[in-house]
Parts: structure tokens; sequence; C-alpha cells
């Protein structure tokens, strides 16, 4: 049996895209963050996602 190629199947695979509209001043602000966290434009989107998410299950639960 041969391998396959190419990069790993992963557990957590990201096969979604999606594209955002901002200002500039918006943009900014987004890497502004990724400089200071040290992360790439998707990640501190995702955690912002996972962020808003969390708070509105604990404010819905109250």
């Amino acid at each position: 049996m041969v391998a396959k190629r190419g990069r790993p199947i992963s557990d957590n695979s990201k096969d979604y895209m999606l594209r955002v509209r901002m200002n500039k001043d918006t943009l900014n602000k987004l890497d502004e963050c990724c400089k200071i966290e040290n992360n790439t434009r998707s990640e501190v989107v995702r955690e912002c996602i996972e962020e808003k998410h969390s708070n509105l299950k604990k404010s819905k639960k109250r």
C-alpha cells in the first residue's frame, strides 16, 4: 500500500472559509490584536467568536 501524499488529516479540519468586509479602522484593530497576541487574523477571529458565544450562553442561563 502506498502512503498518501500531502498534509495529514486533522481532527478539527477547517473546511469552511468566511469572507468579511470591514473598514480600515476595524482592520487596523484586528491587525493590532494579531500583533499583540502574536497570532493570525483567522485565529483571533475564531477566539473572538468562541468568547462571544460563551458569553451569550452564560447570559442565557441567568
